[in-house]
Formats: C-alpha cells, structure tokens, sequence
C-alpha cells in the first residue's frame, strides 16, 4: 500500500497556446505551486491535439494525459475546442474499450487569468491518475537487435 502513496505519475499536457498554456505560466509567476510531474506540451489550440498524440504519450511512459484549451466560445480559431471536445469523447470511449482508465485521460478548460484554477486541474488529473496506478499497459518494449 505504501508503494501505491510513493507513487508520482508522469503527466503530458497538451495545452493551448492562447489560454491554457498563459493560466500555466500565470500559476507560475504568481508563484503558486502546483505538481512538478507535468510535462507541458504548446500547442496552439486544444482542437490540434490529434488522439495519437495522446496514444503515442501513454505508449512513451506517460501514466495520465490532459488536454486543455480555452472555455467554449473564448477559442481564437472559433471552434477549435469544440473539435477537441469531440475528439476527446470519442477516444474516451475508445480508451475506455481498450481497458484504460477514464482517469488517465482527462480534458479541462483553463483561461489565460486562470492561473489558480490551473493548479487546481493539474492537482485533480494527479490524484486521479495516482488513484489508479502506473500505465504499463501500453509501453512500448525496448527491443535488443
């Protein structure tokens, strides 16, 4: 049981250039702390997340993945977060058929003036991914040749 408490997952998140990624830098400079497991992945709208970004995350040792972009209608391409939204069900559900847990793989609405909230997100996706364990189930094996 101690060994599940030690447990610190490696999180991806792919968050949005114009609002997720400036609430992460506001947690930042304002100081708030918030986990350090998280490896921060620009992009320049949550609706460029293609789902074997998320695969090929958790196949590279990632045990949770977020995804977060700016709140529906605030999107600087227009309707790039609802695309994301869209996308990010159906590979829910496809992950959830493929025997991951719906924890690993989370999706959130963070805005430039959110640094708070942020750190929030982040602390919630870390709980929820710790709550389940380590992703091994899709790690790619090192092969010998």
């Amino acid at each position: 049981m101690a060994e599940k408490n030690d447990f610190e997952p490696n999180i991806v998140a792919f968050l949005c250039n114009w609002c997720s990624y400036a609430g992460a830098d506001l947690a930042g400079t304002s100081r708030i702390q918030y986990p350090s497991n998280v490896r921060v992945i620009r992009v320049m709208c949550s609706g460029r997340v293609n789902p074997l970004f998320i695969m090929n995350a958790l196949q590279q040792g990632a045990d949770g993945v977020l995804i977060s972009g700016c709140h529906p209608g605030d999107c600087h391409y227009m309707q790039g977060n609802y695309y994301a939204r869209r996308r990010f069900n159906l590979m829910r559900n496809f992950l959830e058929h493929l025997g991951v847990e719906p924890q690993r793989v989370r999706m959130s609405w963070v805005s430039a003036s959110e640094g708070a909230k942020w750190k929030e997100v982040i602390e919630e996706v870390r709980e929820g991914v710790k709550e389940v364990g380590p992703m091994d189930q899709f790690k790619r094996r090192q092969l010998n040749w």
